[in-house]
């Protein structure tokens, strides 16, 4: 039923923009049935309604195996689906992300024993609600209640409507996953261009069987896009999937300057070359289901997959800046780590401590490298206490006593929570301090 709200959302917006008058109805017959349903191929599932022609898949149609529908046949099919809707019961079958009338239905949902007055309109604002749902990897979908955002997902109807006329090899019903490639590709503020707006645009692969398919956008290309053109401080979206089985995450925030966040910090200390193996590597720790069971989706959601060894275990990759790709992966992790702690002064206590403790290992004159070990062993520690503890003994011995001091002083100090990601954040930088000392 939220398919309804947000179809109404976007009616309210387009007849402002365009000023325009359209009912649910009318812009479901004139605008949303003509570049959806009205051709061979379909821009989505039509479902159990009399618009589905079950008897013509995409792989024998472009195998060309039967042929296609006649314009009187699917107009019949049309007919049959606008009387259903003004004179039958609002069910699953004409209105999308309505309850199923059979309760045991794997697309039951939202069953309840109140009789509820249903307006026709309803279900012709739940079928244009339904194409402005997004698909990311994982399977599942958002649908957004910002107006502008729905607008710019209707600019992507025809362009998709225009591939599928034009390649016959693509396969239809991919509105989900089409929104998703094209609101990444639409707030690409380095790509998008207006006047233009399928340059640089790719956003199709090859099938096993020969035929072509929308790929499907990753969440965090989305999101990040999403929170690159929006001021707001959050966005609700609804989370779902609707197909043989329908789930159901819920409403979702989204914390869009916490978001933004980490690529703004890469971009400031290590800047833009190589942007999008950089924001492939955010987000990349856990799927897109799990990050919505966090509750709200902020920065603690983009962490890089294999990062989780480096603060649990205490270990960090070896840092090497001749291999591109790996010192990428390495500034990852540092970013992610800043934009956790939420405070840029932390960055350079990091590099400072990590100066000071470099310093402090290669001073060392006695061959059993005891001011070495004693190094290693504070930057093995994981908490607050064992860090304090190695460093009471590295103060004894060292000059710089005022510098260390203070940084006891702020992990004494700094939330519980935090310590474990300020601690990984100096042993990155010290690999770094002490990598660069070595080359020299």
């Amino acid at each position: 039923m939220i398919a309804a709200t947000i179809g109404k959302i976007f009616l309210d917006a387009y007849n402002k923009k365009f000023k325009s008058n359209y009912s649910a109805k009318e812009f479901f017959v004139e605008k949303y049935y003509e570049v959806f349903f009205n051709h061979n191929k379909y821009m989505m599932s039509a479902g159990n309604s009399p618009l589905e022609n079950p008897k013509i898949s995409w792989n024998k149609m472009r195998t060309r195996k039967i042929p296609y529908e006649t314009v009187a046949k699917r107009n019949e099919r049309f007919t049959k689906t606008v009387d259903k809707i003004d004179t039958g019961i609002a069910d699953a079958s004409i209105a999308i992300g309505f309850p199923s009338l059979d309760l045991t239905a794997t697309t039951s949902g939202q069953v309840t024993s109140l009789d509820l007055p249903i307006k026709t309109d309803e279900i012709y604002l739940s079928w244009i609600g339904s194409g402005m749902g997004i698909g990311v990897q994982s399977g599942l979908s958002l649908l957004f209640s910002n107006p502008q955002i729905l607008l710019d997902l209707f600019e992507g109807w025809q362009i998709y409507r225009d591939y599928l006329n034009s390649t016959p090899a693509l396969r239809g019903n991919q509105i989900n996953t089409w929104n998703g490639q094209w609101i990444a590709h639409r707030y690409d503020q380095l790509t998008y261009d207006e006047l233009n707006p399928t340059a640089s645009f790719n956003p199709f692969g090859a099938m096993k069987d020969g035929g072509m398919e929308v790929n499907t956008q990753s969440w965090t290309k989305v999101l990040v896009g999403i929170a690159r053109n929006y001021p707001e401080t959050s966005l609700m979206a609804y989370v779902y999937s609707l197909g043989q089985m329908n789930t159901t995450v819920g409403f979702v925030p989204f914390d869009l300057p916490r978001i933004r966040q980490p690529f703004e910090l890469y971009n400031k200390y290590f800047g833009t070359t190589r942007r999008e193996q950089v924001e492939q590597l955010f987000g990349t720790a856990m799927g897109f289901t799990k990050a919505c069971q966090m509750g709200a989706i902020g920065v603690n959601a983009l962490e890089p997959k294999g990062f989780r060894d480096c603060m649990d275990k205490g270990v960090v990759p070896k840092y090497t800046p001749a291999n591109e790709e790996k010192t990428i992966n390495f500034n990852t992790y540092q970013i992610w780590l800043l934009a956790m702690l939420n405070n840029e002064q932390l960055w350079e206590k990091a590099q400072q401590v990590a100066i000071t403790l470099n310093t402090y290992s290669l001073s060392e004159k006695n061959a059993k490298k005891v001011k070495s070990q004693e190094v290693t062993n504070l930057l093995a520690s994981v908490n607050k206490k064992q860090f304090i503890e190695s460093l009471i003994e590295i103060v004894n011995g060292s000059p710089e006593i005022d510098q260390l001091a203070d940084i006891a002083e702020i992990i004494h100090t700094m939330p519980v929570d935090n310590v474990p990601y300020f601690l990984t954040l100096i042993r990155f930088q010290y690999a770094v301090v002490n990598k660069k000392s070595l080359n020299k």
